[in-house]
């Protein structure tokens, strides 16, 4: 699937044993007028549906989030690799706190 999305002008952002993410709309001089983001993962790979449903749930944790990425859009405008890592941490946190609140949602 990855490869025929990248036929169709989509670009491998990252590729790990169970996930692919793609986007179509960076580009070296900033953005498209529109920008696609698409995550394939292998069924049981649902880190992002938890910290989904946790920041669903948790209001206080998504305004953290959101300020987060308002910092580091203007820092790393231009430098999809080092905004996305700059989250790293903080998805990583509330993803596993979401998974022991959660247990086996999915």
């Amino acid at each position: 699937m990855a490869r025929i999305l990248e036929q169709n002008g989509f670009i491998i952002m990252s590729s790990e044993a169970t996930r692919v993410s793609l986007n179509k709309g960076y580009t070296k001089d900033g953005f498209a007028d529109k920008v696609y983001h698409i995550h394939l993962r292998y069924a049981g790979d649902d880190d992002e549906l938890y910290f989904r449903d946790y920041l669903n749930e948790h209001p206080d944790v998504a305004r953290e989030y959101e300020s987060l990425k308002l910092r580091l859009w203007k820092k790393y405008e231009h430098n999809r690799d080092a905004y996305t890592t700059a989250k790293t941490a903080f998805i990583s946190e509330w993803t596993a706190i979401a998974r022991k609140e959660y247990g086996d949602r999915y």
